[in-house]
């Protein structure tokens, strides 16, 4: 049930209009593989990256019949298709992000009828019992602390009830499954704007935005020493094929265990800017969970690897696309808070 996928494999990437999705097609690609197709809601206008070469298709995957014209011909599947954003987004839509379970059923239903080999389900730490997530210095989050369950109301629901349907239909179908429990991926080519931005995103928007304007202050959500890590892209995609290729049946972390607080991240992003700001915080915006870092002990044992790229190089690319991107506009976002 592991081993390398060939490179002539038929792949379907959902979600290919996204942040995460449209990386893993240029991954896919660059790497070797040459029968991809890549599907989203979006209009081809609206999605981040569009390859050529590719069998690029707007479609709705939260319907069956969709899924069924999605994943025929098709040997593996890679699910990142699902309604999500920030804090500050999933906080105010969580029966939008709930609907996202029809995705992820769908097309294991469709798979199994397809006869679809391998399916990869993009899972968050937004899984994990809020309630070991109280304090800002939290001790890591290990696979089995989701249960007993209390995960993020509604996206980490949805998160966690679909785990357990990949698993079952492994048991039941036959159909080999592979969970990945994603932990604040960032990097070039993402959301940065208009409420759906993840910190690192927000704050180095922000932060440029406050440069260009000779702007000398920063409004961010909390008090600022919530803590979390952050996941580079390149570590995410690297992370992603390893654990599809792999024979790792469960949910398995895949995330930085770099800790810092959303101060320190401002930092660095201030000093990859060469500004100081003024930092104002909302207290009564949305902060999430206190903390949450990502245990690797798992990921090193079964893969003798973890993610690994410094919070600082990471952000310098993030930073110089995002400021290269306002410059390009010469119309700076409208100001909105940066999500912790």
């Amino acid at each position: 049930m592991s081993g390398s996928i060939s490179r002539t494999d038929p792949i379907l990437v959902g979600g290919a209009g996204g942040f995460i999705g449209g990386w893993l097609v240029r991954y896919l690609q660059e790497n070797g593989f040459t029968d991809l197709r890549a599907v989203d809601i979006k209009p081809f206008d609206e999605w981040y990256q569009v390859l050529p070469g590719v069998d690029n298709r707007v479609a709705d995957l939260r319907s069956l019949e969709t899924c069924r014209d999605a994943v025929r011909g098709i040997s593996h599947v890679y699910n990142l298709a699902c309604d999500m954003g920030g804090m500050g987004f999933i906080e105010a839509n969580r029966a939008v992000c709930m609907i996202s379970v029809l995705i992820n059923t769908h097309l294991l239903i469709a798979g199994r009828d397809e006869g679809v080999q391998r399916h990869f389900y993009s899972s968050s730490a937004c899984v994990y019992n809020t309630d070991l997530q109280g304090v800002s210095d939290v001790t890591a989050l290990r696979e089995e602390d989701a249960y007993p369950a209390l995960p993020e109301d509604g996206y980490g629901w949805e998160k966690l009830f679909s785990e357990r349907m990949c698993r079952n239909f492994q048991d039941d179908f036959g159909i080999e499954t592979r969970v990945a429990r994603y932990h604040n991926v960032y990097g070039p080519h993402g959301t940065y704007a208009g409420g759906r931005e993840k910190a690192p995103a927000a704050i180095c928007r922000k932060v440029a935005e406050a440069k260009l304007a000779g702007e000398d202050e920063i409004e961010i959500w909390g008090d600022g020493e919530q803590t979390r890590s952050f996941m580079y892209i390149d570590d995410c995609l690297l992370g992603t094929q390893k654990i599809m290729e792999s024979d790792i049946l469960d949910p398995i972390n895949l995330g930085s265990s770099e800790l810092v607080t959303i101060n320190q991240l401002v930092d660095v992003v201030e000093e990859i800017a060469g500004v100081r700001l003024r930092r104002q915080y909302n207290l009564d915006a949305p902060k999430g969970v206190r903390g949450r870092n990502s245990d690797n002990t798992l990921i090193l044992e079964r893969l003798g690897w973890e993610p690994s790229t410094p919070l600082s190089v990471g952000l310098e690319k993030t930073f110089a696309w995002i400021h290269d991107e306002l410059t390009a506009s010469a119309r700076p976002s409208r100001r909105a808070a940066v999500s912790g």
